[in-house]
């Protein structure tokens, strides 16, 4: 749209402005999937939540690298809902819901949207605080697209990532406390999605629909 000479644009807010998933009922598991960062990066890329930006939350001190894509589902919240599954916290982080996606392909650019069907998930605990990751594959993917569960998932693909979440905030002098010792299949992560799409409806619910 051109005004004065000038052109304006608008896009949809990553957070707000995008489904989680699709509405077909045999595709509960397929959801969107907003990627912040690739596995080659090497600084820790993040949603600015007001602006829908892409910004630099910090440089990685750590040589771990990222085993999979690392993003967020839009219109999800880890708030009461998502605290209650884990019976080790009392609230949940306040960040929308984390995904973590594999694909054969290298992709190498972000921030990018794209579909993947959930498969499993990490119950990640960062500071006494519920941090779930799911795993997703790349739908279509011509290698891994048959995969349905964690379960048929080589073990190793998995640790690499408890790996890189047990170690991606080390810094001299400071004491971490993260576990991501529970791993779980699709069954569970399609109960944090819904968990978190609750939540997200609960708390921005107005917001979105003032907004949006």
């Amino acid at each position: 749209m051109s005004f004065n000479g000038e052109f304006y644009h608008s896009r949809p807010h990553p957070w707000h402005g995008l489904k989680a998933r699709s509405e077909k009922p045999d595709e509960k598991h397929v959801v969107n999937a907003f990627i912040e960062m690739t596995p080659n990066d090497v600084v820790k890329y993040e949603i600015d939540k007001e602006t829908g930006y892409l910004c630099v939350d910090r440089p990685q001190r750590t040589t771990s690298r990222l085993p999979a894509l690392y993003g967020f589902i839009p219109q999800t919240y880890c708030g009461d809902r998502v605290a209650k599954l884990c019976d080790k916290v009392d609230e949940a982080d306040g960040d929308p819901l984390d995904i973590c996606i594999y694909t054969e392909r290298q992709i190498e650019r972000a921030p990018i949207l794209l579909k993947a069907h959930i498969i499993g998930g990490i119950q990640m605990i960062d500071d006494g605080e519920a941090d779930d990751k799911i795993i997703a594959i790349l739908e279509d993917d011509h290698v891994w697209g048959h995969v349905t569960d964690i379960s048929e998932m080589s073990p190793i693909a998995v640790e690499r990532l408890q790996h890189y979440f047990n170690t991606y905030k080390i810094a001299p002098g400071k004491k971490l406390n993260i576990n991501v010792d529970t791993v779980y299949g699709r069954d569970r992560a399609l109960e944090v999605l819904q968990a978190s799409m609750d939540d997200y409806w609960a708390d921005f619910g107005e917001f979105h629909k003032a907004k949006c």
